[in-house]
C-alpha cells in the first residue's frame, strides 16, 4: 500500500501519489487524481504540483525542505544523549547508511519498473514485488504482506508525528502564555525569568483538539498544500532565526562528555533516525523528474546537506545551552518578543502541517472502512474516524507529553524499519537469483542487523524512561529560567 514518508518532524506535504486500489488497477491509472498524495517522510514535505517534471534544482529543493520538521529541534538534545564527539559522528553515520538506503530502494524500484513495464512503484508495491521474485517459496506465497507491513509502519510513524506535534504545540504555548507578563524587546539580557503558572500542559493539549478535528476535515489535498507552503516559510523563517542565535556566545565545551552513557545513546539514535526519515519521498521525487538519471546525484547531494545541516543545529545547539537543553531547542530561547515569534511562528507552521500528516493514514485507513459499509453511512463514517483518529492521536499525546521521548520512540519502531532494516532485506530478495557477491549480502545485513538493534534497544529505553515514576512528565519540556 503506498503511503508517504514522515519525519519529524516531526516534517510539509507533497502532491504525490497515493493509490489505495489494488496493483492491477494502479498500474492502469498511474496518474489518477484520486490516488495523489504525498508519499513523503516523518519529517514534513514540500509542495510538488502535478506538472510534466520538476527539474534537478527542484528535486534538490523538495528534498532537503522534506526533512526539516520538528525532529531538528531535538537534535541538540539528541547529542547530548550521544556525547559531543559521538553525537556528530553518529549523526555522519546515519545520514551516510540512511541515504545509502535511499539509493538501494530507488534501484530496486527501478529494476520492477523495467521488468513489469511499470511507470511508478511506490515504497509498498515495491517491497511486495521484492518477496516476489525471493527465493523462498514462503515468502513468495505470502508478498503481499510486505505491502501490508509497509503501510502499518508508515501509519504508525505519521501517526507517532501528530502524537509530537501535539505534544510540542502544547509546550510551547504554555511557555509563550507563561512568560508573556514578562516578555521585553532586550533579547540580550540575562535576568531570570520567573513564570506565572498557568493550566497543566494537557490542557493545552485539549485546546487544540477543536482545531485539529476543523483542519483534518479538509479532504481536498490542493487546499491543504496551502497549508503546506504556510508552514515551510514559518519554519523556514524560524530556524533561520534560532541558528543566529545558538551561533552566538558558545561557552567552552571542554566540560562536556566526549561519549556518553549507552543508556542515553539508545535515546539518541530514536531521534536521529527520526530526524532522517525521509525514505518514503525519494520514489515519488525521481518519479516527478524531467531527468531521472541526474536523481542519484542529486540524492546523494540532498542527503549531504540534511546531513551538515543537522549536524551543525545538533552540536551548535548543545555547545550553547550544554546541560540546560530542551526537548525542543526553541524552548530554550530567551524571553523577547523575536525569539517568542519564533515559537509561535513554528506553532503555526505545525498546526498547517498536522493536517498534511493525517491525510496518509486516513487516507489508507477510511477507504478500507468505508468498503464494508453502504453509499448512505459511507460519510458518517468517514466522520467518526477522522474525529477519532484525532482523539487518539491527542490522547496518546496526554498519556506520553514527553517530547524527546515520543520523538526517540516513534524514530526507533517505525523509522528504523523504514529506514535501515527493510531496504537492504530488499536489495536482498531483489538481487539474490541474479547472483550477488557475497560482500554486497554481508553489507546489507550489517545495516539491517544495526537497525533492529536499534529498534529493540531504542524502543526499550523510551518505554522504560516513560515508564519511570520519578520523572515529572508533564513538566519535562517546560524552561524555568532563560539564562
Amino acid at each position: 500500500m503506498p503511503g508517504t514518508k514522515s519525519a519529524g518532524d516531526p516534517q510539509g506535504a507533497v502532491d504525490l501519489k497515493l493509490d489505495l486500489r489494488s496493483p492491477p488497477e494502479s498500474a492502469k491509472k498511474p496518474q489518477s487524481k484520486d490516488s495523489s498524495l504525498w508519499n513523503g517522510s516523518p519529517s514534513e514535505l514540500p509542495n510538488l504540483q502535478k506538472t510534466k517534471g520538476i527539474t534537478a534544482f527542484q528535486t534538490l529543493v523538495h528534498l532537503v525542505k522534506g526533512n526539516m520538521g520538528t525532529g531538528v529541534l531535538g537534535l541538540p538534545l539528541a547529542v547530548k544523549n550521544a556525547g559531543i564527539l559521538m553525537g556528530p559522528l553518529s549523526l555522519l553515520a546515519i545520514g551516510f547508511i540512511a541515504c545509502h538506503c535511499m539509493h538501494v530502494l530507488v534501484r530496486c524500484a527501478q529494476r520492477f519498473c523495467h521488468r513489469l513495464n511499470k511507470p511508478f512503484l511506490d515504497y509498498g508495491d515495491t517491497v511486495m514485488h521484492g518477496l516476489e521474485a525471493s527465493p523462498s517459496a514462503w515468502l513468495r506465497e505470502h508478498a503481499h504482506w510486505g505491502r501490508r507491513m509497509v503501510s502499518f509502519f508508515l501509519v504508525f510513524t505519521q501517526l507517532g508525528f501528530c502524537c509530537v506535534y501535539i505534544v510540542f504545540l502544547a509546550d510551547n504555548l504554555k511557555q509563550v502564555v507563561e512568560a508573556v507578563n514578562s516578555t521585553t524587546t532586550n533579547c540580550h539580557s540575562n535576568e531570570t525569568v520567573v513564570l506565572t503558572p498557568t493550566m497543566d500542559s494537557r490542557l493545552y493539549m485539549l485546546t487544540f483538539l477543536p482545531f485539529l478535528v476543523l483542519l483534518v476535515l479538509i479532504r481536498n489535498l490542493r487546499v491543504l498544500s496551502i497549508f503546506s507552503m504556510l508552514a515551510n516559510i514559518s519554519m523556514l523563517v524560524s530556524l533561520v532565526i534560532v541558528a543566529q542565535y545558538i551561533a552566538q556566545e558558545i561557552p567552552d565545551p571542554s566540560r562536556l562528555p566526549l561519549i556518553a552513557s549507552w543508556k542515553t545513546y539508545s535515546l539518541f539514535f530514536g531521534t536521529a533516525i527520526f530526524s532522517f526519515e525521509s525514505i518514503g519521498v525519494v520514489l515519488p521525487l525521481e518519479n516527478k523528474m524531467t531527468d531521472t538519471r541526474r536523481f542519484p546525484a542529486i540524492l546523494t547531494l540532498g542527503m549531504s546537506i540534511i546531513t551538515a545541516l543537522y549536524i551543525g543545529v545538533g552540536v551548535l545547539g548543545y555547545l550553547r545551552f550544554e546541560n540546560d537543553i530542551k526537548a525542543s531547542i526553541t524552548l530554550n530561547l530567551p524571553n523577547c518578543w523575536l525569539y517568542q515569534s519564533v515559537k509561535l511562528l513554528y506553532i503555526a507552521g505545525i498546526l498547517g502541517t498536522y493536517a498534511l500528516q493525517f491525510y496518509v493514514p486516513a487516507e489508507i485507513i477510511i477507504p478500507l472502512a468505508i468498503s464494508q459499509v453502504s453509499k448512505r453511512w459511507a460519510p458518517l463514517l468517514d466522520l467518526s474516524i477522522r474525529v477519532t483518529m484525532v482523539c487518539l492521536t491527542c490522547a496518546l499525546a496526554i498519556l506520553i507529553p514527553r517530547l524527546d521521548l515520543v520523538l526517540s520512540l516513534v524514530g526507533s519502531v517505525s523509522s528504523s524499519a523504514l529506514a535501515l532494516i527493510i531496504p537492504p532485506l530488499l536489495e536482498i530478495t531483489t538481487y539474490y537469483s541474479e547472483g550477488m557477491s557475497p560482500l554486497t549480502i554481508a553489507k546489507d545485513a550489517l545495516i539491517s542487523i544495526l537497525g533492529f538493534v536499534g529498534f529493540v534497544v531504542g524502543t526499550y529505553q523510551a518505554l522504560d524512561e516513560l515508564m519511570q515514576p520519578g520523572h515529572p512528565a508533564t513538566f519535562s519540556n517546560s524552561t524555568i529560567f532563560v539564562r
